[in-house]
């Protein structure tokens, strides 16, 4: 998890065992992870990016 300008926010400590219960989590929590002060997160297979950064603010 990361601030718009890529300072890492934290990471959190979920782990799924399929991508599409990541994608499931991460569609449920965003506007949680928003409020926090997340702006952006990356989606990992243990220490490789599976996709992101990814913005979880509405697109401009």
């Amino acid at each position: 998890m990361e601030k718009s300008d890529g300072r890492q926010a934290g990471v959190a400590e979920e782990t799924f065992t399929t991508q599409a219960d990541a994608e499931t989590w991460l569609g449920e929590n965003w506007r949680g992870l928003r409020e926090e002060g997340i702006d952006q997160v990356t989606l990992l297979d243990g220490d490789r990016a599976v996709y992101g950064p990814m913005s979880l603010h509405d697109p401009e």
